[in-house]
């Protein structure tokens, strides 16, 4: 029996799940699951898969965890029937992309509203690391950010903070308030007993010097947890 090949075959008589491309032009990128979004990105899949079929295996590999996927690297993805070197490059490539787009957007929000607000900027900083750090933001009397900073960098379970750089900091910029932030690289949201007593300390020394400890965001790839929505600052 004659064997036919993809291209024996009018674009529309394909399965609309074989042909991305053309439900992003009809429907728009926001119709477009995340594997068809790398369907596109491959272009082709193998003999026995199409693109989207072999693009969902990836994400399947990762739980279907975009987070996941950044970390692989070319040699990883080639471990993937009919992804090649130039393939797994154009895959990196654009989720790089997509991260940097995020940072560059997190830069131009000068101004902090809520704590969604603090965890756009950063959760791209803070979410891929398998560390802790801490950080604080800086702002004026308008939540206006002055500067933001990483105060210390610690170890999987925690960091040290020294709370007499970080108010020499906030008075040298005549910060009126700071916004503390830390990530949890076992993905926990609740805070710690440490995470408590840390933020009372800064608190109590804040108030003192009249410069007010807005929130406390604790980062994770999944979420977020604010001590000032949870009512506990």
């Amino acid at each position: 029996m004659k064997k036919y090949s993809e291209k024996s075959f009018s674009i529309k008589q394909w399965n609309e799940d074989d042909r991305p491309r053309e439900k992003l032009l009809l429907k728009g990128k926001a119709a477009l699951s995340d594997a068809e979004l790398i369907a596109i990105l491959i272009g082709s899949g193998n003999r026995n898969e199409s693109a989207v079929d072999l693009a969902k295996r990836i994400l399947n590999s990762v739980d279907n965890n975009i987070n996941k996927l950044v970390k692989l690297n070319v040699a990883n993805l080639c471990k993937f029937k009919g992804i090649g070197q130039a393939k797994a490059i154009s895959i990196i490539t654009a989720l790089e992309l997509g991260k940097r787009q995020r940072l560059e957007e997190a830069l131009v929000l000068p101004k902090m509203t809520s704590s969604k607000a603090v965890f756009k900027i950063m959760q791209p900083i803070l979410e891929d690391l398998s560390h802790e750090e801490f950080w604080v933001i800086y702002l004026n009397n308008s939540n206006k950010i002055l500067k933001k900073t990483a105060l210390s960098k610690g170890g999987i379970t925690g960091t040290l903070i020294d709370i007499r750089l970080l108010f020499k900091i906030a008075i040298e910029l005549t910060a009126i308030g700071i916004i503390l932030c830390h990530n949890h690289p076992s993905n926990k949201l609740q805070p710690s007993n440490e995470d408590l007593k840390i933020t009372k300390k800064i608190k109590e020394a804040g108030a003192v010097l009249d410069i007010k400890v807005l929130d406390h965001l604790i980062i994770t790839k999944i979420g977020y947890f604010s001590f000032a929505d949870d009512g506990i600052l």
